[in-house]
């Protein structure tokens, strides 16, 4: 009885047909937030698709050829480092692409954060992940996730105050399909899209849409690559807040290679095969989550992470498949070729992003204390609640409170001439808080 159950493991291999319908389904699942991220952040849309598609390929291919087995997870852009990038660029909210300058210092970062990932990868493959727990533990990871969500509170209105009718309708559209569409078939995956694409429906009957730019722009056209910047005052900025932003995906990647390595084996069982028994490759994952981030910032996309959008589509669907992800990887990338695309997407009018990133960058807040609540952190003790309340007050109080969320120290203006990061310091203040603790620790 169980032999009969449908469902693809990573190594298996769909017939052509199957795959490549498979890989648009996993396309359209990653499509409304990497795409979101790169409209969002100034970042050329087409670049994002083309590179997000190759890194989950690099990824792949990586696996199977080090373990012999796929790790199925698709790399798309992280919303994590949203308010880092707000941070270089001081003219925030973003309008439109931004200029190949801006892009290049932050690629600066985005490369230091590839570095970073792949360090503690290493670490990881060498000591166990409960060494790197007692460093980043539940109370801090869970913070700066709280204080990226929230901290971009204030950009979020700034954007719906081009128009509140529009962005307030896309809103609550998009709530309401989250939540009534929820369990409700893969449409119910779709609630961001939907609402999105009902508020630029109602702005372009108002007139708030330009579709010259539209027209205007060729049906194929080549992505548009940038290099690193590492010259300029905003260059060490760049490294320390976007590196820092890896402290929130660390754990998030940990946590989706359990969930997919959980389905996985649990599928393998109902079909009568041998277990794949991912988790046991921590380490391994970060170091390609950090070479997703290297080739992306080599070449002017957002920092990724690993989705769990689409961990939620193979878990409906129970196709874990690497090939039909691999097929994905080539769409994607392919669709960075279609200039018309970029056009619509970068068309999209503020108040629409306004509505969506009030309720996303909510959600992003809300995770963060989820993540504490689910590690059991304890609010009664002065220790957690030490390390928790310096992150939140100086990340969400400075990146609200200073002109780009720059914290004005003096005698640092040398390295920061724009001043401290704020989201970034927070997190960095927790860590040392925190290792002071575990050197030094109270008498119970």
């Amino acid at each position: 009885m169980s032999n009969k159950m449908m469902g693809y493991l990573p190594n298996d291999k769909p017939p052509m047909g199957q795959m490549i319908l498979l890989g648009f389904q996993h396309v359209l699942t990653m499509f409304p937030a990497t795409v979101f991220v790169a409209a969002f952040t100034g970042f050329h849309v087409s670049t994002v698709l083309f590179m997000s598609g190759i890194s989950t390929i690099v990824a792949l291919l990586l696996s199977k050829w080090r373990i012999g087995k796929f790790i199925p997870l698709w790399y798309g852009s992280s919303f994590s480092y949203i308010a880092a990038y707000q941070a270089i660029n001081t003219a925030a909210p973003f309008s439109g692409p931004a200029s190949d300058e801006i892009i290049g210092t932050i690629q600066a970062g985005i490369l230091a954060t590839g570095v970073f990932n792949i360090i503690i990868g290493l670490i990881i493959r060498r000591v166990g992940k409960a060494a790197l727990d007692k460093v980043l533990p539940p109370v801090v990871t869970g913070s700066v996730a709280t204080v990226i969500g929230f901290g971009l509170g204030f950009a979020a209105l700034n954007l719906a105050a081009a128009h509140w009718g529009i962005a307030i309708l896309t809103l609550v559209v998009t709530i309401m399909l989250s939540v009534y569409l929820q369990n409700r078939g893969f449409i119910g995956m779709l609630p961001v899209l939907l609402g999105g694409l009902t508020g630029y429906v109602v702005a372009a009957a108002m007139g708030l849409v330009d579709f010259a730019a539209i027209t205007s722009a060729p049906f194929i056209d080549i992505p548009h690559f940038t290099l690193p910047n590492f010259s300029g005052d905003l260059v060490v900025t760049a490294i320390f807040s976007v590196a820092v932003m890896a402290l929130a995906t660390i754990p998030e990647s940990t946590a989706h290679l359990y969930q997919i390595s959980l389905y996985v084996d649990r599928v393998a069982e109902d079909l009568g095969r041998e277990k794949y028994e991912l988790d046991q490759y921590i380490g391994f994952n970060l170091i390609l989550d950090g070479l997703d981030d290297f080739l992306k910032g080599m070449f002017g996309s957002t920092a990724g992470t690993n989705y769990g959008e689409n961990n939620s589509l193979m878990a409906i669907t129970r196709n874990y498949s690497g090939p039909v992800l691999i097929a994905a990887g080539v769409i994607a990338a392919l669709l960075g070729f279609i200039g018309t695309l970029a056009a619509v997407v970068n068309s999209m009018p503020l108040a629409v992003s306004g509505g969506l990133a009030i309720y996303l960058f909510g959600v992003i807040g809300m995770q963060g204390i989820a993540l504490m609540i689910e590690n059991k952190v304890s609010m009664f003790d002065p220790r957690q609640l030490a390390v928790g309340a310096t992150i939140m007050v100086v990340g969400i109080g400075g990146n609200i409170g200073y002109p780009g969320g720059f914290l004005p120290i003096p005698f640092l203006q040398g390295l920061f001439p724009q001043g401290l990061p704020a989201i970034a310091t927070g997190a960095v203040l927790g860590i040392l808080l925190n290792a002071v603790f575990q050197i030094f620790p109270p008498k119970k």
